[in-house]
C-alpha cells in the first residue's frame, strides 16, 4: 500500500492586507511565536552536515507574506522612490499566460539579494513599517508550521503538491522521487503563487517554484548557531542564504531543512523571496 503524503488539518491564519496601489496587494500571515527544533537529524535522506547541529530556537511573533513576491507586487513597489540603489521594473522571465506584469502572478525572479533588501525598503518607507527578509531561522519555523518531517506535507512529496523537478537526471544521478514518494513531471518553469496547498500557517509555496532569499550570511553549518531567531551575519556577508528550492531542483532541496546560498549581487531564473514584519502584531 502506498504511504500517506498528506495529512490534512483544519486551521485558521490570521493576516492582515497591505494597499501597494492600483489594485495591488499584499498579504501578510500572521505567524504565533514558539520554539523548534531547527535543521535535520542525520536519518533524514539526502540530508547533510551543513544542515546539523539540529538546535532549539525561540522565535519572536511576526507576519510573513502569504505568497513569495509576484510581478505585479514588485512593479508596484519598484515604482516607489529610491533608497539605496535602482530597481528593473520587469526583471522576470517567466511572464506566464501573458498577463502584463501588473497583474502577472507569477512569483518575482531574477532578482539579487541587493534587489530583494531595496524592494523591503521601499516597502518600509511606503507603509511605515519595518519591512525586510526573514532571517533563515524565522524562514524554517514559517515553513515548518509544527512539523518535523522532510517537507510540511510529510515524508515525501511530489509535483501535485508543489513546483519542483520530478523527473530523473541520470547523468547526474538526480532523482525525481523523494523517499517512497513517486516521480513526477518537470514544468520548466516557475507557477502562479498558491497554486499549490498551503501548509498549517496558511503559507503557500515553502516547497520549490522559486528559491527565497534571507537576511543571513552564509554559514557551512549551525556550530556557534544563534537560539533566538535573529540574522546571522558571517564574515564576508557576500555570500546569503537561499531556502526552499525552485522549479529546477529536485526534491530534496525543496526539504524544509535544505540550505543553500549564492553571492548577494547574482540572479538567477530561481531566485526570489518573501518579505517579512516583525512589528505586526502591534498594529
Amino acid at each position: 500500500m502506498p504511504k500517506t503524503i498528506i495529512n490534512r488539518h483544519k486551521k485558521t491564519a490570521y493576516y492582515y492586507i497591505e494597499d501597494l496601489g492600483n489594485n495591488i496587494t499584499l498579504e501578510m500571515v500572521l505567524i504565533p511565536g514558539g520554539t523548534f527544533i531547527m535543521g535535520s537529524p542525520e536519518i533524514e535522506k539526502e540530508s547533510s552536515s551543513r544542515e546539523r547541529p539540529q538546535h532549539e530556537v525561540t522565535i519572536k511573533p511576526f507576519a510573513m507574506g502569504k505568497y513569495p513576491i509576484t510581478q505585479a507586487q514588485w512593479q508596484a513597489v519598484a515604482q516607489l522612490p529610491q533608497v539605496n540603489q535602482e530597481l528593473k521594473l520587469d526583471p522576470s522571465r517567466f511572464k506566464g499566460d501573458g498577463s502584463t506584469s501588473l497583474t502577472n502572478q507569477r512569483p518575482v525572479e531574477s532578482v539579487s539579494w541587493h534587489d530583494a533588501v531595496e524592494f523591503c525598503a521601499r516597502l518600509a518607507n511606503h507603509t511605515q513599517r519595518p519591512y525586510r527578509l526573514p532571517s533563515e531561522a524565522e524562514w524554517e519555523y514559517a515553513g515548518r508550521a509544527g512539523t518535523t518531517t522532510p517537507f510540511h506535507f510529510g515524508e515525501t512529496i511530489t509535483t501535485d503538491l508543489a513546483n519542483y523537478d520530478g523527473t530523473d537526471k541520470e547523468e547526474y544521478k538526480w532523482s525525481g522521487s523523494y523517499g517512497d514518494g513517486p516521480k513526477g513531471i518537470y514544468r520548466e518553469e516557475t507557477t502562479n503563487v498558491g497554486s499549490f496547498p498551503a501548509n498549517a500557517f496558511g503559507l503557500y509555496d515553502m516547497h520549490g517554484n522559486v528559491w527565497e532569499w534571507c537576511q543571513d550570511g552564509w554559514h557551512g553549518s549551525y556550530k556557534d548557531a544563534l537560539i533566538d531567531g535573529s540574522v546571522r551575519t558571517s564574515q564576508s556577508d557576500d555570500e546569503k542564504l537561499l531556502r526552499g528550492g525552485s522549479w529546477y531542483n529536485n526534491p530534496e532541496y525543496c526539504r524544509s531543512a535544505s540550505r543553500d546560498s549564492n553571492r548577494a549581487g547574482f540572479v538567477t531564473y530561481g531566485s526570489g523571496f518573501r518579505v517579512v514584519c516583525g512589528a505586526a502584531w502591534t498594529l
